[in-house]
């Protein structure tokens, strides 16, 4: 899609008109304009400035590829890794990138999590278990 629908997608989910934009950055509406049509790009200050503006980074605001989907440049810290096909028995493969960003390795144990309504979570099984021991522990303290 590139940066141009990235800046319109990314401004409209937070709720940002281009006049409050165009202000966070230092430019005029008219600029924001002009790169959300694509007939100009920001230059680097202004696009780093732009993504800190939007809550997301740089890298996701010139290279991320949601407009097929209509979903905007995700906020920093969060990501969004593509889809996924479910097999006969349940099985997903976790995709490769979201694998490489939090060491999740061949033989790792998750656990999944789920809340209706909201959907489903992992958690490593190790840091699910050091949760709830901490859980007890506190429990235990306030029993005393």
């Amino acid at each position: 899609m590139g940066i141009a629908g990235n800046i319109l997608l990314t401004r409209t989910a937070a709720g940002r008109t281009q006049e409050q934009l165009a202000e966070a950055v230092g430019v005029s509406r008219q600029t924001v304009a002009k790169w959300e049509s694509g007939e100009t790009s920001p230059d680097l200050e202004h696009a780093a400035a732009l993504a800190d503006a939007l809550g997301t980074t740089l890298d996701a605001l010139v290279s991320f590829d949601g407009g097929s989907l209509g979903v905007a440049a995700p906020p920093r810290g969060r990501h969004l890794f593509g889809n996924v096909k479910v097999g006969e028995r349940g099985q997903i493969v976790i995709p490769k990138e979201a694998r490489d960003l939090f060491g999740i390795k061949p033989g790792d144990k998750l656990v999944v999590l789920g809340e209706e309504g909201q959907g489903l979570a992992l958690c490593r099984e190790e840091e699910f278990m050091a949760g709830v021991e901490a859980v007890m522990a506190a429990a235990r303290r306030a029993a005393r």
